[in-house]
């Protein structure tokens, strides 16, 4: 009874269910999850609980695992509880097979909770898997959100009511009640890291060292736990005014990130690393040492892969984008007065605008104004066509008393380089017209004495997946 009244008070502490849920219960058949079972089939009442026994047959020990399938089922009619079964056969999958029962077990559990069958998922880690998932991870080279261990709660609603119950209770509190188990045949197998600790390390550790390391290493899971939430506040915070998300990157600008504290440049460019990745699997200490000192340098440019983003520096920025962000490809769009296109790679709309001069002054300064990126229809000759920048490309824009390449003209306007690929240049013939941000070229622009001024406007548009295929180029 002692144990079940701990567990409820971690559950109050954590607030890991609320009044009439629907709880799964994951059971193995292993002595963790039976426990789990009973304990939160004593619990129940408490918080009006509807449970259900959940059990997943990974298919990897033949029929070892079908018979821990029969055993989780005749519990649960036992104990006259509905039960769900997945089938998930992981035999043949290639590469970390822990890994991947991880991920076949939180695929269902997203199922369930998606079809409103439950609304939380139990689990029956216990505080002896805390220490040694502290330790692994330690020796991993984890920093303090890996310390924290195994989490408590999560956001997609797993709840541990055992964490802070070490395994040995768990047997005896069985024992007591005469309540069996299985014993899963792989738990004994060193080949897998987790088992050396737990079989080999965990057991020195506590002969030679601290005989309550497993305590010890759960209590830097709890410290760090705790630090970790008061940082996800603040990064959260940081992250909303300096990181910035576009066409499937992450932005920041260096400044921002080099005038922070280490400790908070460094959380900041985990987040930004984790938005871009999606996850932060396999990012380690070197990594965001290699971006900090991209980000330390006065300027310059270039780029790098780092723990499988491309992470490139452009004057101000550091970019992170997944490989599967590619470059924008060429383009090459026709486009008629008046109407506009819809340049790929990027959110913009292009528009010409054909202007009826109604002789008033305020209509004289709109069109001649050379910020409302006038040309004069007159000189422009057909085709028209609005394409990608290609490097070698001249022009001379209005103010300027030669011809300048767009390269040059980029660089004194700090653009990026990730953004020069698709970067809107309207030619008639070979010759250029008009260019984004730097204007119409100086001798087709519209002069006071322009009787067909056109008006090149850029407006945002919506993101290309969300427009007909018809939709590049529209006759206005």
């Amino acid at each position: 009874m002692n144990l079940i009244a701990r567990v409820a008070g971690t559950i109050e502490r954590y607030a890991m269910f609320r009044d009439g849920q629907r709880a799964g219960v994951a059971v193995s058949g292993g002595a963790d999850s039976v426990c789990l079972l009973y304990v939160l089939r004593e619990l129940s009442p408490r918080w009006s609980l509807r449970l259900t026994v959940l059990h997943l047959d990974h298919g990897l020990r033949g029929e070892e695992s079908r018979q821990d399938a029969e055993s989780v089922r005749s519990l649960a009619c036992q104990l006259a509880l509905p039960f769900e079964l997945r089938q998930a056969q992981l035999a043949a999958s290639t590469g970390n097979l822990e890994q991947a029962a991880r991920e076949a077990r939180l695929a269902f559990f997203r199922e369930l909770t998606a079809r409103g069958a439950v609304d939380r998922v139990a689990l029956g880690h216990t505080r002896s898997d805390q220490a040694e998932t502290v330790l692994f991870r330690f020796l991993r080279g984890a920093a303090t959100t890996g310390l924290s261990g195994i989490r408590p709660v999560t956001a997609e609603g797993i709840v541990r009511p055992l964490i802070e119950i070490d395994r040995p209770e768990i047997e005896e509190f069985l024992r007591g009640l005469g309540v069996g188990w299985r014993e899963d045949s792989t738990n004994a197998s060193t080949v897998f890291a987790r088992n050396r600790i737990r079989h080999q390390l965990l057991p020195q550790l506590e002969r030679e060292w601290n005989p309550a390391i497993r305590q010890t290493l759960a209590h830097t899971a709890d410290w760090a736990l705790a630090e970790e939430a008061y940082w996800d506040r603040e990064i959260d915070r940081m992250a909303s005014r300096i990181l910035v998300e576009a066409d499937g990157a992450v932005l920041f600008r260096a400044a921002d990130v080099a005038a922070l504290p280490l400790a908070v440049a460094r959380r900041l460019v985990r987040r930004a690393m984790e938005m871009a990745k999606g996850d932060l699997r396999g990012l380690n200490f070197d990594h965001v040492a290699a971006v900090l000192r991209v980000v330390s340098t006065a300027s310059g440019h270039g780029g790098s892969h780092v723990c499988g983003l491309r992470v490139v520096r452009s004057f101000d920025w550091v970019r992170f984008a997944p490989p599967s962000v590619a470059p924008a490809g060429p383009y090459s769009l026709a486009v008629s007065m008046p109407g506009y296109a819809c340049p790929p790679g990027t959110n913009l709309r292009i528009s010409l605008e054909v202007i009826e001069k109604s002789g008033t002054s305020e209509a004289s300064d709109s069109v001649y104004n050379e910020r409302m990126g006038c040309v004069d229809g007159g000189r422009l000759s057909l085709p028209l066509e609005l394409r990608n920048w290609h490097p070698g490309d001249r022009y001379r824009p209005m103010g300027y008393s030669v011809e300048e390449k767009i390269k040059t003209l980029f660089h004194k306007a700090r653009i990026p380089v990730w953004e020069r690929g698709a970067w809107p240049v309207l030619t008639a013939g070979r010759a250029i017209v008009w260019a984004r941000l730097f204007g119409p070229a100086a001798d087709m622009a519209a002069g006071p004495g322009c009787i067909s001024p056109v008006r090149i406007r850029e407006r945002r548009a919506k993101p290309e997946s969300e427009l007909p295929e018809s939709a590049s180029i529209q006759v206005e």
